[in-house]
């Protein structure tokens, strides 16, 4: 059974977000703020949390930033603010997605598991042979393990970082628009915000060099040969 960590400080939300999510399946574990939202997180060990932005004691990207120093654990923001600079704030700390209030639980639920897909996907490396690897400069991407090299060093990336990094490497040099990359690393066939892809291509940039993925105005981006 998959085990979610719920923390928001709104005990009506909270109740209506757990019962709705244990009817899908799911076992919810939940605090109501940032510090026990931590307790909670070390305690339990969830496969995916879901994080109110604006929590009492600790807020939201607080908790995303500390879960981050230990931890890819797949976490979702959740808020009633829609400023692109809360959302930026939110996946600059670390989180994978960003949904806004108030939320369609199937939406939700949609959500939590392409984020748990790209977990799993990356859990479960196969058996590969020396084709796999794909150099670029001094980028190497093995499509099997998963893992990418900069320079000789294993980089640490993110569950979303690397299935971006995969997609380009499929297809160097050619430009993949934003609504196609938020289509096959997000699973957002029916729309989504590119503001998420944006934001987390500048983090990329940063681990693999700025270099390496180039913006193509107008279009999207591609991967420098």
């Amino acid at each position: 059974m998959t085990d979610v960590l719920l923390v928001e400080d709104d005990p009506l939300l909270r109740e209506a977000t757990q019962l709705s999510l244990e009817r899908y399946g799911y076992q919810v574990r939940t605090a109501a703020d940032g510090h026990a939202g931590l307790a909670r997180f070390r305690e339990c060990a969830p496969d995916v949390a879901l994080l109110d932005v604006m929590l009492p004691r600790l807020d939201g990207v607080s908790v995303v930033r500390r879960i981050r120093e230990v931890s890819r654990l797949p976490v979702l923001m959740l808020s009633a603010r829609t400023d692109p600079v809360d959302v930026v704030l939110g996946l600059e700390a670390g989180a994978d997605d960003y949904l806004t209030k108030p939320y369609d639980i199937p939406v939700l639920v949609a959500r939590i598991r392409a984020a748990l897909r790209r977990t799993t996907d990356f859990a479960e490396p196969v058996a590969y042979e020396a084709e796999t690897l794909l150099r670029f400069g001094d980028l190497t991407v093995d499509t099997a393990s998963m893992d990418i090299h900069r320079s000789g060093r294993l980089l640490e990336l993110t569950p979303t970082e690397r299935r971006l990094v995969l997609e380009f490497a499929a297809e160097p040099g050619v430009v993949l628009s934003r609504t196609t990359l938020l289509e096959r690393v997000w699973d957002y066939a029916c729309g989504g915000d590119p503001r998420v892809v944006d934001v987390h291509v500048q983090r990329l940039r940063a681990k693999i060099g700025h270099g390496r993925i180039v913006t193509v105005r107008g279009f999207g981006y591609k991967l420098a040969l």
